[in-house]
This record gives C-alpha cells, sequence and structure tokens, in this order.
C-alpha cells in the first residue's frame, strides 16, 4: 500500500511505524472474514481493511471525523486478522497509533469523556477501585441487572501458601482482579506451590498498562509499563537475593500487553534493554504451566482427587490466541488430565468482551457473546473454561453455567 505521510508526521516513530505497517497490507480482506465486527455489520469500514484506509487517510493529512472515530472505536483489538493475514501486517499496533492521532483531532462528546476518562483512572487505580468493588459486591442483590452483570458474586480466595521455594516466579499485582476475582491469583499460587515454585507478588506493581493503551493514553500506558519494570527490575538479576526465574501472568489481556513492552519503550534508552528483559521473562500461566507439567512428567496428576468438571468447553482469550499466538495449550493439558473438551465452533472469534469494550460497546458486546455461549454451550458441557478475567466475568453474565479461569478448575481438583 503506497503511502505518502503528512508533514506533520513525517519523523516522528508513529508516522514511520505507521507506514511500515500500511506498506506490507495487499489489500486482499482475508481479515475481513475472521472479524467480529464485520461479521456483525457487514460494513467494510467495520472490517481491518476498512479501518486500515481510514488511518491511511489520517496518516496522509486528511481530516478525520466523528465517523472515522466510530468505525475505530467499534473495534475490538481482538487481533485475529493478524492471525489470518498472510502479509503479517500488525494492525494492533496500527490500530493504536490511528486512535490517538483521531483522538487528538476529533473532539467527543462531554458523556463519551466522563466515562472513559473514568474507566482509565478508576480501574487502574487500586485505592479506587478495590473500595468500590468491595462495595458493589456487598450491594449486589440491590443494583440493577446491567450493573450486576459486571459484578461477580462474593467468593472465598481461600489461603495462599506460605512455604518458601528455591525456584520463584513473580506475578501481577493487577489492577482489577485481585478486587474483582481473588480466587485467581490465590488458586495460581497454590497451584504452583504444589509443583514446587514459590508465587511472589511485587506490592509496587500493578496495572499492566493495556486499559490506558486501548483508551488512547498511549503515555499513561507507558507509565503503568515503567512503573512495572522499576518495581521488578531488582528480583530479575540472576545473582539477586530471591530472583526469580519467570514473570508468570494469569490474564492473558495482561500477558499480551506486557509482552509488548519493548516495542512500545524502543526509543527509551533508560528502559528499553530492561523491557526487552522483562518481555523474555514473561510467560502466560497457559503456556507455562503445561509445558512444565510436561518437564515434571506430570507431577500433577497423581495428586490430582477429583475433577471438579469432567466435560468442559474452553473459550480461548482473543489475547491468548491472536495476541499472544499461544493456542491448544490448555486445551491439550486438560485432556492430560482425564478432561473431555469438547470442540467449539469458530472459537477464534471474540466473546465481545475486549477489555473496555462491553461497557463502551454494549450492543455489539452483548450480541458477540450470544454468539460465543451459542457455541460454547452447544454440547451441554459442565462448565465453561477461559483463561482471562474479562472474558470470565462477561460470559458468565449471560448463562448459568459455572464460567471459571482453567487454573481454580485445576485448584479445585487437587484440593479435592
Amino acid at each position: 500500500m503506497e503511502t505518502h505521510l503528512a508533514d506533520w508526521l513525517k519523523g516522528t516513530a508513529d508516522g514511520a511505524e505507521a507506514q511500515s505497517i500500511l506498506r506490507k497490507c495487499v489489500h486482499c480482506g482475508f481479515c475481513t472474514a475472521t472479524c467480529p465486527t464485520y461479521q456483525l455489520l457487514g460494513d467494510e469500514l467495520d472490517g481491518p481493511r476498512g479501518r486500515i484506509y481510514l488511518i491511511k487517510q489520517v496518516v496522509e493529512g486528511a481530516r478525520p471525523s466523528a465517523a472515522t472515530m466510530q468505525h475505530l472505536d467499534r473495534c475490538l483489538t481482538c487481533r485475529n486478522c493478524e492471525s489470518t493475514c498472510p502479509s503479517g501486517v500488525q494492525y494492533g499496533h496500527l490500530v493504536d497509533i490511528g486512535r490517538k492521532l483521531v483522538e487528538q483531532r476529533v473532539r467527543r462528546p462531554l458523556g463519551q469523556r466522563l466515562l472513559r476518562g473514568a474507566l482509565r483512572e478508576g480501574l487502574t487505580r487500586r485505592w479506587l477501585f478495590d473500595p468500590a468493588m468491595k462495595l458493589g459486591k456487598a450491594m449486589r442483590p440491590m443494583l440493577p441487572e446491567k450493573l450486576r452483570d459486571k459484578l461477580p458474586a462474593a467468593a472465598d480466595p481461600g489461603s495462599w501458601p506460605t512455604r518458601s521455594h528455591a525456584r520463584r516466579v513473580l506475578l501481577l499485582n493487577g489492577c482489577v482482579q485481585p478486587a474483582m476475582m481473588p480466587r485467581i491469583d490465590a488458586a495460581t499460587a497454590r497451584v504452583l506451590d504444589a509443583l514446587g515454585v514459590q508465587a511472589i507478588v511485587e506490592p509496587g506493581s500493578g496495572c499492566c498498562g493495556a486499559i490506558r493503551q486501548h483508551l488512547s493514553d498511549a503515555e499513561g500506558a507507558l507509565a503503568d509499563a515503567r512503573r512495572n519494570i522499576d518495581a521488578w527490575w531488582p528480583r530479575l538479576q540472576p545473582q539477586a537475593d530471591q530472583a526469580v526465574e519467570a514473570i508468570l501472568i494469569n490474564a492473558s489481556g495482561c500477558g499480551s500487553m506486557i509482552k509488548d513492552y519493548a516495542h512500545l519503550l524502543r526509543g527509551d534508552p533508560a528502559y528499553a534493554a530492561k523491557a526487552q528483559r522483562v518481555v523474555e521473562l514473561t510467560r502466560d500461566l497457559a503456556e507455562w504451566l503445561p509445558a512444565e507439567c510436561d518437564r515434571q512428567a506430570h507431577a500433577l496428576r497423581e495428586r490430582i482427587r477429583n475433577l471438579p468438571a469432567r466435560v468442559v468447553a474452553f473459550h480461548p482469550p482473543c489475547s491468548l490466541q491472536h495476541g499472544q499466538q499461544v493456542r491448544g495449550e490448555v486445551e491439550r493439558f486438560l485432556a492430560s488430565l482425564g478432561v473431555e473438551v469438547q470442540p467449539v465452533t469458530d472459537s477464534h472469534l471474540c466473546c465481545g468482551s475486549a477489555g473496555t469494550y462491553s461497557v463502551l460497546q454494549p450492543g455489539l458486546s452483548r450480541e458477540l457473546r450470544e454468539r460465543k455461549l451459542s457455541a460454547l454451550q452447544a454440547g451441554a458441557p459442565q462448565m465453561l473454561l477461559s483463561a482471562n478475567i474479562g472474558c470470565i466475568s462477561h460470559l458468565q453474565a449471560g448463562t448459568a453455567t459455572p464460567v471459571r479461569h482453567w487454573i481454580e478448575w485445576l485448584d479445585d481438583a487437587l484440593s479435592g
């Protein structure tokens, strides 16, 4: 795709990257076949190819409109198109640039600005989110259905392991997961403890930056990344006391973001090398744990006391299968433990959660959830499993079938 950057964008990092990505696109349209919003709306501008054209116009100097912003807002950033693209177009990076440039030139209505600001600041700050979530859970029975859907019922996370081990890994001190679904982190720590690995949460770490990144707050996202790197860095030195061997992420949306730190901070001389080291050590739990159990000859299999559900359907989050390109590991691992993992039609498609998308685009989000749940429940599984808190919460709001993180299933299987 021939591109001629506007003068105001020439010589900038965003301009150079956008031009490099755009020139890989050959207009083939394969991406439209796997784009969830194109399937729902049937509008070329609500598919990757159309959005690429819109971004091309902006970087070449055309004035974006409110319609331009709307088409980019409707993108889930699921990156399904990247998995489909034969030319290797890095659409996720391109749409982040496009959104940022449009945000600078189109003023949003006041209501949108207030809502996006509340999400950007309220979700990413534990001192705000934790008490709000605690209050919401306490008042859950009295809340309207739309709010109740966003609040999981309170559940006991169980105890955190107290044993020390020679092998250690870091877990992210995330933004919403510790208050919203605290059992995911506790279950992760217990399963790791069973393998002789100690889980450490560095209190100085926090939100991975994905929420700010996808709400066009690029500088805020970089600040989140730098804070996490600073918090983790002392433990990433091989000679350090209580050094860790990996950074394990049990929310695939966060894993996808953290694995992008080296790209996002490539122009920062103070952090580029550190960010690369962080990326090298970061593993999603879905890729690390099955491989570790294989290495230890399925060390957990002998400890399984019961199967909480023998027939399950697994929803692979977009951030896992498209963002991180990790596919089939959880399904294979569960099958090795005696679970019947049912096949799911169109498992590559997004469930509609997509971070804050379910709040900002509720209509499209619900339609995608209905399609996803129909596919997941076609074989009447006893339980639905996934690997990202956003997907779990979103799916559970639409079904009576239990929806859990797969590590919670494994923790239950080990504890009996």
